[in-house]
């Protein structure tokens, strides 16, 4: 990647798509740090740490969301605010050092959505985020480390890319990660995903545990997320 693209485009490599956000940041270890945090989160994200830069991100890509510095290198985060907001609703945070009433109601006035004064927690802003786009977009999903399973249309990716996976395969998976650290007997298992009065037996989910694993794990044949509890069930881990 050249020097002077000054851009990192993380998780799935985003290429020629839309990033899920923009983070626009002059400081490099604060957009690093929250770029990681994101990308465990699973969302495709973009540095920038000018505004002339993240206006051509944004003006080339589009972001579904965009966290925005004030005091930067050239053009300010006010100015790149109003441009984004010329053409697009898309949800803006502020993140800035100034904390002073003028500074928050100018931001807010030109368009922001949010403005959360630095140092700021990271858990708080990260909740901020899941919750916008669960409310903006639509998007419900569960979250553990490399998979990210979306709940309204019922697909699974893992490290970003594509899983196919049946609709029982899915509503296993999903029962066994609301339940993580849970031993979950095989009965139960077997009643909640095809019903006590199936036809299947439940020789079926042995099989199903045996699809997913060879889908989510690197080692289906020594699972480190869905662990065999003998004479029990299963548990996710």
């Amino acid at each position: 990647m050249n020097a002077d693209l000054s851009v990192v485009i993380s998780h799935a490599d985003a290429g020629d798509s839309m990033p899920d956000i923009i983070i626009c940041e002059d400081n490099q270890e604060i957009g690093n740090l929250l770029s990681d945090f994101l990308k465990k989160e699973n969302y495709t994200v973009a540095i920038a740490p000018t505004g002339e830069r993240a206006l051509e991100l944004f003006e080339k890509y589009g972001a579904k969301l965009v966290v925005l510095d004030i005091m930067l290198p050239g053009i300010d985060g006010f100015s790149v605010c109003s441009k984004i907001r010329e053409t697009s609703n898309t949800h803006i945070i502020i993140a800035s050092a100034r904390g002073d009433k003028e500074s928050k109601l100018e931001g807010l006035s030109l368009g922001a959505d949010d403005y959360v004064e630095k140092p700021y927690d990271i858990d708080i802003l990260l909740a901020k985020i899941r919750g916008i786009f669960k409310r903006k977009y639509a998007i419900e999903e569960v979250v553990d480390g490399n998979l990210r399973l979306n709940t309204v249309n019922r697909t699974l990716t893992v490290d970003g890319r594509a899983v196919d996976v049946t609709e029982k395969e899915f509503a296993l998976l999903l029962l066994l990660i609301e339940n993580k650290n849970t031993t979950l007997r095989k009965e139960y298992l077997f009643n909640t995903i095809w019903g006590a009065d199936s036809d299947s037996e439940i020789q079926t989910l042995t099989v199903h545990i045996k699809w997913l694993r060879e889908k989510i794990e690197k080692d289906p044949k020594k699972p480190l997320h869905i662990i065999t509890v003998w004479g029990t069930g299963y548990r996710y881990e």
